[in-house]
């Protein structure tokens, strides 16, 4: 830039736009309501919380509340949010006439045997104590571990492991269906024991190796004896699925809901 070139000056920036036009100027006209800016303040999640934020504050024994004490800094308090122009509740408001009943009917004169008279604080304090439990219990919970926020899943994946034992070519459901039909053939040989003959599936698991042969395929129903009712028939289906498992046996199914035969591996 030479030195006979006219230097540049900022413009002034507007402060508002208004239908477009630029307003760089305050209207003199402009009338702000003194409400029109709103502060919600809270602090206090309601007249009890208050009052046990004033009692704890100056190590009060909230079984021997002064009254005339508390209710003249609730009533501060109330004239604060009142000039902030905070929103106040009316339960704030509700809670002030109680400390005023309450602060009229300690002022009474008392009967000569005090016994005979319920304390007028009583079920204010009463309040106060389920309050400070309940509060107490919600920072308790809020305190422990929480899932999302302090504890996290793990998840680790290995794409190269692959398995090594293919899993059966009967389905599930296949078995389920079959061996409800078992079960409704042991319902009818249920009868009542007195004492029980202990069933070990790995004992089963031994038998059903013994009935079945790598060569010829077994009806899977054959596996089961209704005779022994419910228990004996669940055991059986225990060591048939721990066989599976350990790749001892294999099921065949050839149709859609057909027999399902079973056979000792190879």
């Amino acid at each position: 830039m030479t030195a006979d070139a006219p230097a540049r000056v900022q413009e002034e920036m507007p402060f508002a736009i208004v239908q477009g036009a630029p307003l760089t100027e305050i209207p003199k006209d402009l009338y702000i309501p003194p409400d029109a800016l709103e502060v919600i303040l809270e602090a206090f999640e309601g007249p009890l919380d208050l009052l046990l934020y004033l009692i704890k504050r100056q190590n009060i024994d909230i079984l021997d509340i002064p009254i005339a004490r508390i209710t003249e800094q609730y009533m501060r308090y109330i004239e604060l949010m009142d000039v902030l122009q905070l929103e106040l509740a009316g339960d704030y408001l509700l809670m002030a006439a109680v400390l005023a009943e309450i602060k009229s009917r300690m002022l009474l004169p008392r009967p000569e045997n005090p016994d005979e008279e319920e304390d007028p604080r009583a079920e204010l304090i009463r309040r106060l104590q389920e309050y400070e439990r309940y509060k107490q219990a919600a920072e308790d919970l809020d305190a422990l571990p929480r899932y999302g926020r302090d504890v996290f899943a793990a998840i680790i994946e290995f794409p190269f492991k692959t398995s090594t034992q293919k899993p059966p070519d009967v389905p599930l459901e296949a078995l389920l269906r079959v061996f409800a039909e078992v079960m409704e053939r042991a319902e009818k040989y249920g009868h009542h024991h007195v004492r029980r003959e202990a069933l070990s599936v790995r004992e089963r698991m031994t038998l059903i190796l013994g009935r079945i042969s790598a060569e010829e395929f077994t009806d899977f129903k054959d596996l089961f004896t209704p005779e022994e009712g419910r228990a004996g028939v669940i055991v059986a289906l225990l060591a048939v699925l721990e066989l599976i498992k350990e790749a001892l046996i294999q099921l065949v199914q050839n149709e859609i809901n057909g027999p399902i035969y079973v056979k000792a591996a190879a």
